[in-house]
């Protein structure tokens, strides 16, 4: 788990959000409200996410996307909304003595990548299955 926990506050422009996360080097962070709870997770696959047609709209018009490069400006158009139009509002949390192995089993189930670790309601930390994965292999099967 680490401690050290990037969040995006809610109303954050999507052009900041991608600022963030580029900056800072990571994938994704977790949404807090004014008073740090958190309300959402926001993760690069969600900005990219944005950037495409949702499936009814691709089929009511699909001229509308034939032009790849004109799809790139899409960037441009959305840079203003805020996070919570592209955020993903369900949250997967767990408490901090969770088990590692029981961790990545529910980012697995759940198809995430990320958790916020919270105790007593409050975030204080966040784990990844990068973090998962990384801890099991260093525990059991160490460097010669």
């Amino acid at each position: 788990m680490s401690t050290d926990v990037v969040t995006i506050l809610h109303g954050t422009p999507y052009r900041e959000v991608e600022r963030i996360l580029r900056e800072k080097g990571i994938s994704g962070a977790p949404v807090v409200d004014s008073e740090g709870r958190v309300v959402g997770l926001v993760s690069e696959k969600d900005l990219f996410r944005i950037l495409y047609p949702f499936y009814r709209s691709f089929y009511e018009n699909p001229e509308m996307y034939s032009d790849l490069e004109a799809r790139e400006s899409k960037a441009t158009d959305v840079a203003d909304h805020p996070v919570e139009r592209f955020m993903s509002s369900q949250v997967w949390s767990i408490e901090p003595d969770i088990p590692l192995m029981r961790a990545g089993a529910i980012m697995l189930a759940r198809g995430i990548h990320r958790m916020p670790v919270m105790e007593q309601g409050k975030l204080i930390g966040i784990i990844t299955r990068r973090a998962v994965y990384r801890a099991v292999f260093e525990m059991n099967l160490p460097k010669d």
